[in-house]
Order: structure tokens, then C-alpha cells, then sequence
């Protein structure tokens, strides 16, 4: 219902104190709400700047692109068998890859640009004393997303890689097409970093009150089911290693958003 205001009565500011949060909330996002077009609009405009904010990372990564490729290509080669080898079938592939080498670390340097762009466009939508969240949403989303990349690079990867190996016969010469061994590290890359941002999600719905602490261990039986089922699609092979190596850091990701619900969830004040 709108206020009117009433003659000679002071006027309410946003930053009053006694105003309640529910009517200060109200106050400050009365002119938050947008039509749908506004809303396309205002999507055209992040995508926008996260694509500049992309191609300016980009540039940036092509500067030291031939020692970033050695870094990104070394699991690879150490996994390869004794007479094992890495191969290129077209002339143009390995200049492709270089390409999309240079766009992949792009992104993670442009990465939190991208994020707080991502932000921005859901800011419109909260409350007020939601919308201070923005830099802390950055830096979390940021490290986990980094996080979920080491792992995999470090981690899931190598492990994956060996597995394949050590499953051909001695007799079997692996001659490996680079493009397609980078495709699987960029699969498993980008879906560990994207699954590693599970606490983040929690934290803020936790935060907002969307979800508790309770209610995660409530339907833990259920989040196992729903994650061997991610696990088994989201892993680029078939097989049940990188099922299990997917499934396995999704389940203690889970773990660890229970008690990080538990720790942001606002508290009561006492009567």
C-alpha cells in the first residue's frame, strides 16, 4: 500500500533507525522494480561488459600464452607411456587450440568482472541489506571457481589421464590427438569449477534465509541420489572413475555447505 504522506508530519528517510528493516527495505527498493524489457535491457548491458571485460582478459592471456600452454599440457605428456605421443592431424588444429587456450585463460583472469557483472543483474531483484553481499559474492565465487580448477588440474585430470593409460595393453601404442585430450581437460576443468561453487550458492541462500542448515541434512539422502546422477552426466568419460571423481568432491562440497548454513544463518534476537 503506498504512504501518503500527512501535512506538517516529518518525513521518514531510509537511513532512520527506527524505521523497521521490512519498511526501510520497501523504502529503498520502491524504484527497484523493472518491467520486462527493462530487464532484457539491463541483460544486454552485462553481457555486454562481461564480453569486453572477456576480450580485455583475453588480451592479457595471449601475453603469456606459450608458458601458460606448457602449464596447461603438462599433465598430458607426463602420463604418457614410454612410447606414447601427442598428435596433431590437421594442419590447423594445433593453431585452433592455441586459440581456444588463450580465450580459456582469458576467462579466468576477466573472471571476476564476469562475476560482478552477474551480480549486478541479480541486484536489482533484493532487498536492500541483501545487496551489500556484492564484493563478498565476487571473492567467494572467485576462489571456488579456482579452487574447482586446481583440483581438477592437479587432481581429477592426472588421475582420469592415468587411468586410460595404464587400461591399454603393452602392445597398444597411444598415439593421443591433442585436441582431443585438451577437450576432455577443458570439460572436467570447467565442470569442477562450476560444481566447486556449491558452498557459494549455499552460503548466500542461507544468508537470505531461502535455505537452513536443517533443511540440507533433512534431504541428504535425497542430494547423495541427485549427485551420483550429476556425477554420472557431467563426467566428459564414461567410465567410473571420473564419475566417482566428480561425485566424490560434490559430496564433501555438500557437507561443507550444511555447516556453512549453519554458521550464516541470521540469528533470532532475543525478545
Amino acid at each position: 500500500m503506498a504512504l501518503v504522506p500527512v501535512p506538517g508530519a516529518p518525513i521518514e528517510r531510509a537511513d532512520d533507525p527506527h524505521i523497521e528493516l521490512t519498511d526501510r527495505d520497501a523504502i529503498d527498493d520502491g524504484g527497484a522494480r523493472m518491467s520486462f524489457l527493462e530487464h532484457l535491457d539491463e541483460l544486454r548491458k552485462r553481457l555486454i561488459n562481461a564480453a569486453i571485460a572477456l576480450g580485455v582478459g583475453c588480451v592479457i592471456a595471449f601475453v603469456f600464452l606459450d608458458r601458460v600452454f606448457d602449464f596447461l599440457t603438462r599433465p598430458m605428456q607426463q602420463m604418457l607411456p614410454e612410447r606414447g605421443e601427442l598428435v596433431v592431424t590437421a594442419p590447423p588444429e594445433y593453431f585452433m587450440l592455441y586459440l581456444k587456450v588463450g580465450v580459456l585463460v582469458g576467462l579466468f583472469v576477466a573472471l571476476p568482472a564476469v562475476m560482478l557483472q552477474l551480480w549486478l543483474f541479480i541486484a536489482p531483484g533484493l532487498y536492500a541489506h541483501e545487496k551489500k553481499f556484492a564484493i563478498p559474492f565476487v571473492v567467494i565465487s572467485t576462489v571456488f571457481f579456482v579452487t574447482g580448477a586446481a583440483f581438477s588440474h592437479y587432481v581429477a585430470f592426472p588421475w582420469t589421464w592415468k587411468f586410460f593409460m595404464d587400461f591399454m595393453p603393452g602392445y597398444v601404442q597411444p598415439m593421443i590427438r591433442l585436441g582431443d585430450a585438451f577437450s576432455l581437460y577443458v570439460k572436467m576443468l570447467l565442470g569442477f569449477a562450476v560444481i566447486f561453487q556449491m558452498p557459494t550458492v549455499v552460503l548466500f541462500l542461507a544468508r537470505m534465509g531461502v535455505v537452513t542448515a536443517g533443511f540440507l541434512l533433512r534431504h541428504t539422502k535425497y542430494a547423495v541420489l541427485i549427485i551420483f546422477i550429476l556425477g554420472a552426466v557431467l563426467s566428459p568419460g564414461g567410465d567410473i572413475v571420473s564419475q566417482g571423481l566428480m561425485a566424490g568432491p560434490m559430496l564433501a562440497l555438500y557437507a561443507l555447505s550444511i555447516v556453512i548454513a549453519w554458521v550464516v544463518a541470521p540469528r533470532k534476537k532475543s525478545a
